[in-house]
């Protein structure tokens, strides 16, 4: 089979965000290809926010100590093959489609059993047999969602991270934030180390209480790691973090804002933890790891005139910390948005965060069938912004021709930029459109 013949093989397995909360399926799939998650250690990464950015941190960290890793995260912003990456390099479309061909007869006995398996669940798979397969030294893994029932929660990572938890997703993991940070700890396991990003005082309790019953040692950011400075940098950020081992001066992170530099310093503690021993990791090393760090999708600039900055922000509490870090990194005196969003989210509170910040918003609708309708985020949006300040197109690239045709209209000097927001699928249609890397 060719690539396309695989995607879509995928994809005719369901869709993402519709599925059934067990690990039935994929612990009796990954069974019969052999336990391929217990061939290398594991660093498991759970949270509302910031997974992909710390797991893609935690990356060139270990990569930079000259090891051979597998990275795994979701959802992907243009390809699927994103998703599984050896050495920074996500599979080729010979390799992706050979992984599929090697494990799809076992996929297809596991369906016969009366387990079918789902979307996400194939793509677990496929990532751990592939890094069995290659092999890697060790294996950097997002959760999809949740963490207890998560298909990736097969895995026993040496080393859990918890991202900043928030509200999101809450018809499958609870209506508060104990309930999401109960589902999220359930990746902590026995003898693990667990490594907390700055929580709210709920959330941190579930996930304290969690740690005492299983035995993890815990490392809180604020108190055995953190942040001890960070200035505006040109291109980034330059940053003093304090790790569990030692303190790691004049590190330039080239990533906006300071969810960015928290992620930073959990990626470190969660590569400190993983090595062992009392002795620091060379500040040398840490310093031109995290200066190739990308995350794309993430406060990226993708285009210069007038500035254009794409951001995969979907929930609050993401929204929240994205706009802080845009306001830091970039001088607009006016910004326009272009805005699609999942019509599952809390689009209410997303607009709201946004209309201080917006001179104008576009409202549109992005490639994925969850789309909300322009015309109904137009709605949303009027009563917040006014009828003025809204225009509503009905394709994304006519919108983000449209928010730069009011920025340009504003004049070449007079500071205006371009945000474009609202989903990973907006981020991701957004850099294809505007050929952000270079394709």
């Amino acid at each position: 089979m060719d690539y396309r013949a695989v995607e879509r093989a995928i994809l005719d397995r369901g869709v993402e965000w519709d599925f059934e909360p067990t690990l039935d399926r994929i612990a009796a799939l990954l069974d019969v290809l052999g336990s391929p998650q217990r061939a290398y250690p594991v660093i498991h990464i759970a949270g509302t926010n910031g997974k992909t950015s710390t797991a893609r941190l935690t990356e060139v960290l270990l990569k930079e100590r000259n090891l051979r890793v597998g990275r795994f995260t979701s959802p992907h912003l243009v390809s699927m093959r994103e998703r599984i990456t050896v050495d920074g390099e996500p599979l080729s479309e010979e390799r992706f489609a050979e992984v599929y061909e090697e494990i799809i007869p076992y996929v297809e006995l596991t369906d016969a059993n009366g387990r079918r398996i789902q979307f996400f669940e194939l793509l677990t798979a496929m990532a751990f047999a592939a890094f069995s397969d290659t092999p890697v030294d060790v294996a950097v893994v997002e959760t999809g969602m949740g963490g207890s029932w998560d298909a990736t929660n097969v895995a026993d990572g040496t080393v859990s991270v918890i991202t900043p938890i928030s509200l999101d997703h809450t018809d499958r993991l609870g209506p508060d934030i104990p309930s999401i940070a109960s589902e999220k700890a359930g990746i902590i396991k026995p003898g693990s180390t667990a490594v907390f990003a700055q929580q709210e005082l709920e959330a941190a309790e579930v996930l304290m209480r969690r740690a005492v019953e299983v035995g993890a040692v815990v490392a809180r950011e604020g108190l055995e790691f953190g942040v001890l400075s960070r200035e505006v940098a040109l291109g980034g950020q330059l940053l003093t973090l304090r790790g569990l081992k030692g303190v790691y001066d004049e590190v330039y992170l080239p990533l906006y804002g300071a969810h960015q530099a928290s992620n930073a310093a959990c990626a470190l503690a969660a590569v400190e933890a993983l090595t062992g021993g009392d002795e620091p990791l060379d500040v040398e090393l840490v310093r031109q790891a995290f200066a190739q760090a990308s995350s794309p999708g993430r406060l990226e600039i993708i285009r210069r005139t007038p500035t254009v900055v794409v951001d995969a922000a979907h929930n609050p509490g993401g929204m929240q910390a994205t706009l802080d870090g845009l306001h830091e990194a970039f001088d607009f005196a006016k910004v326009i948005g272009v805005v699609s969003v999942m019509r599952d989210k809390d689009v209410a509170g997303l607009l709201e965060l946004l209309e201080p910040v917006l001179a104008e918003i576009v409202v549109t609708r992005n490639s994925s069938p969850r789309s909300m309708p322009p015309k109904e985020l137009a709605e949303l949006a009027e009563p917040l912004f006014g009828e003025d300040r809204v225009h509503v197109v009905d394709r994304l690239d006519d919108a983000i021709d449209k928010g730069i045709a009011i920025a340009d209209a504003e004049g070449e000097f007079s500071g205006t930029g371009v945000f474009i927001t609202g989903s990973v699928v907006t981020a991701g249609d957004a850099r294809r459109l505007l050929k952000a890397d270079g394709t």
